[in-house]
């Protein structure tokens, strides 16, 4: 994989503006921050990206594959207020769980999702690169 950033843009903090890769391509759908059973165990927000993020690693696992061969994220979050004011927390359970693995990613705020306890639902584009 390659990390596309113009050099004479700024540096990019917790994402890189693109990313070139080639390989087996997954994708998934998008994940909310409930367990195996669909079941959410809290109504916090940085607990939800957390078990957001969690499943996304078990859905890759299912193809052999790792937070490293993710390309992009995009997010859907109820508010993007919360976000911004918890971004450390989120920052830390990223990495809890992805650990220094920083992908393209958009956020957008949404007027709903359609689980209703949801406070954030995440998708994912991965690559994993084929053997030579």
């Amino acid at each position: 994989m390659q990390q596309l950033h113009p050099k004479h843009w700024a540096p990019a903090r917790g994402y890189v503006n693109g990313i070139a890769a080639s390989g087996r391509q997954l994708y998934l759908a998008g994940q909310v921050g409930w367990n195996a059973r669909q079941e959410f165990e809290s109504e916090d927000f940085v607990a939800q990206v957390e078990q957001t993020l969690r499943n996304i690693i078990e859905v890759l696992a299912e193809a052999d594959a790792g937070p490293q061969h993710i390309v992009r994220l995009t997010w859907y979050v109820m508010s993007k207020h919360e976000y911004r004011s918890r971004m450390r927390e989120v920052g830390q359970a990223y990495r809890r769980v992805m650990g220094r693995h920083f992908p393209a990613m958009t956020l957008v705020q949404v007027d709903g999702l359609l689980e209703d306890r949801a406070k954030v639902e995440i998708e994912a584009t991965a690559v994993v690169p084929t053997a030579c």
